[in-house]
């Protein structure tokens, strides 16, 4: 094989390496999209405004208790399953 032939047989390799990722980020990409289009149709359908929200003082506070919330009750739905299952 010449020299030529193996550079061009290594830019294919690379081109099809280079496809590959794009294909997984596009993917990527469009999983993310379609999980944000489903919680904005959820705040529209609910009629929140998030930035009329989160500029309230204490938002922020209020965020991150909910997440603590959510966190305690996931741990509790969990240890409900392991001790049933």
């Amino acid at each position: 094989m010449s020299d030529q032939a193996a550079e061009i047989a290594a830019l294919r390799a690379r081109v099809a390496e280079l496809e590959a990722q794009l294909a997984e980020q596009s993917r990527a990409t469009n999983a993310l999209v379609a999980r944000s289009q489903e919680k904005l149709y959820w705040l529209e359908r609910w009629h929140v405004d998030l930035d009329a929200l989160m500029a309230k003082p204490g938002a922020e506070q209020a965020l991150e208790l909910v997440k603590r919330l959510r966190g305690g009750v996931r741990a509790v739905r969990r240890t409900k399953r392991r001790l049933a299952g």
